[in-house]
């Protein structure tokens, strides 16, 4: 079927969460499926509303790749229009131009460029370690690994980190699509194989970030050859990040803390302990970030099944957005307190 057959969808951009991940969601699968839509009331609970400049870059990003008819593409708008033609694979450099997430701007092609008619080159510049957005770590160490299990090869480079909010970070990817995707079980975590800490200090003095590790090493009982303090060069404004690594023989998992102006290195550490400690009392092996990535992939390869935590608002958001775009089941079963079975492609 043409993307002139296709019937325009029309979304409301103020529904469940009401972000930005609904205009992402909604390019990624129009570019995959061929489907033109129209979306309102963008962002409408977020303030400012409308478009920021990391999700008109995602816009246009995927009207570079999808050889797209847009109208509604600038800073503010509340709706737009998008009309794909056709996935063309190539060398694309997309830029933010803030500290706006280059994770989230790659969200957005990515899963059409995984099923394309030839390898893609990738540039992004911006932010890759953002607050408000999965961190490159979480990219290249959680989600891609399982994505290539579906089929597709990536291979990324990281030039240099990009933190909140003075941004200028810059990474590529090289991707080597398949014809379609296969589905992915992902049912139990398995034998742990490794775990690390590891605190990110740009701009500003490397005890904040021993001090986030001590922490760690202290209340996960962990040893110290499991911490790193790594001190970052070449970046625009100062940065902070703790990440702690969970490696399993299933399923790596990322947990991402950043510092902030005016909360002690000892506050960041302990909420992203906190976040370690929930995913360890479960036996699920995908946390609730790593389960609204994955979605999508399943949905495109028509079926797959995971077991995770507790599905955000986010999640159930995202859930809603891909039903309009495929018929493709997408069941959540409650199996007890933090843990749920999403099927997908199952009845």
């Amino acid at each position: 079927m043409t993307t002139q057959e296709h019937a325009v969808l029309t979304l409301d951009g103020a529904v469940g969460e009401g972000g930005g991940q609904i205009l992402r969601t909604a390019l990624a699968l129009s570019l995959a499926t061929g489907t033109p839509f129209r979306l309102e009331r963008i962002r409408a609970k977020r303030r400012p509303a409308g478009l920021l400049r990391q999700h008109l870059t995602a816009l246009n990003a995927a009207v570079a790749v999808g050889d797209a008819e847009v109208a509604g593409a600038q800073i503010g708008s509340a709706t737009i229009m998008f009309t794909p033609r056709a996935v063309r694979p190539g060398t694309y450099r997309f830029a933010v131009g803030t500290a706006g997430s280059t994770t989230l701007v790659l969200q957005t092609v990515l899963p059409a460029l995984m099923t394309a008619a030839g390898p893609s080159e990738l540039v992004l510049e911006g932010g890759t370690h953002n607050p408000f957005a999965p961190p490159y770590d979480f990219l290249t160490r959680a989600f891609l690994p399982l994505v290539q299990r579906m089929g597709p090869r990536f291979e990324a480079t990281l030039e240099r980190p990009g933190f909140y909010p003075a941004g200028g970070g810059k990474f590529q990817l090289r991707i080597d699509p398949v014809p379609r995707l296969t589905p992915l079980t992902l049912l139990e975590r398995g034998a742990t194989r490794g775990r690390r800490a590891m605190a990110l200090i740009a701009n500003l003095d490397g005890q904040i970030g021993q001090r986030e590790l001590d922490v760690v090493q202290h209340k996960l009982g962990w040893p110290a050859e499991a911490m790193e303090l790594r001190i970052v060069s070449g970046t625009p404004g100062p940065g902070n990040v703790l990440l702690i690594e969970i490696e399993s023989e299933q399923v790596t998992e990322v947990f991402t803390g950043f510092g902030e102006r005016g909360v002690r290195a000892e506050a960041v550490a302990d909420r992203v302990i906190d976040e370690v400690r929930r995913y360890l009392v479960t036996d699920a092996p995908v946390g609730s970030y790593l389960a609204d990535q994955l979605l999508l992939p399943l949905a495109l390869a028509g079926g797959g099944v995971f077991r995770t935590q507790g599905l955000s608002r986010h999640t159930t958001t995202n859930i809603d957005v891909i039903r309009r775009f495929l018929d493709v089941p997408i069941v959540t079963e409650s199996e007890g307190r933090d843990r749920v079975l999403v099927r997908v492609g199952q009845d």
